[in-house]
């Protein structure tokens, strides 16, 4: 992947199924993990092969399209992934990562970024692109730092006030200066932003 001198390199995120719907959906929801991400949708396993040009950090594909080109992903299977309806992947290869796109939107949060630490730890090759598409990075307060990530566990107004020994009234002070400086008040956006930047680990949500 070739980028002009003093650039950031920008990950390419490969989404390859012929649905529309969920090609969308997921593409948002990868947006929001990592805004700097180049992601291209194709409907079948020939038009990757057309583009690939070694920019793709993630292959997201559907199962027919594995098996119109199983050979297109062959030594990239600890960044391939592949798109399954419910919990039966049926006969892939061992070493293929799945994630399940029929589920609620919370719980396909926490499948990405589980899949995103799997598929990329800090010695992969397109790592520090992983890391640079997501920087979104703001100066948080250790208070505020503190409040998201126990909104991120779950935990209500009133509960994250008795947690840390503060007013209700303070907790809503918090929480907006962070809906303020990250732009979202959705909790899964939230979540993203939490583990993408270290302040949780994925195995913890």
């Amino acid at each position: 992947m070739t980028v002009p001198d003093g650039a950031r390199p920008v990950p390419g995120i490969a989404i390859v199924t012929s649905n529309t719907l969920e090609a969308v959906g997921l593409a948002s929801l990868i947006h929001t993990m990592m805004p700097q991400a180049d992601i291209r949708s194709f409907a079948h396993a020939a038009e990757l092969a057309a583009a690939d040009d070694g920019r793709f950090a993630h292959y997201f594909i559907s199962a027919e399209a594995l098996m119109e080109d199983a050979a297109l992903f062959d030594g990239r299977h600890h960044r391939t992934f592949v798109l399954i309806h419910g919990n039966e992947p049926g006969q892939l290869p061992a070493d293929l990562h799945t994630l399940n796109i029929c589920q609620p939107e919370a719980q396909l949060v926490r499948g990405l970024l589980r899949l995103e630490q799997m598929g990329h730890g800090p010695h992969r090759p397109h790592a520090d692109a992983i890391l640079a598409a997501t920087s979104r990075r703001q100066q948080l307060t250790p208070r505020e730092r503190e409040v998201l990530c126990l909104i991120v566990a779950g935990l209500i107004n009133k509960e994250i006030a008795a947690r840390l020994g503060v007013s209700l009234t303070t907790v809503i002070s918090h929480r907006k200066n962070l809906t303020e400086k990250l732009g979202t008040r959705s909790v899964s956006a939230l979540t993203i932003y939490a583990v993408m930047h270290g302040l949780v680990k994925a195995e913890d949500i």
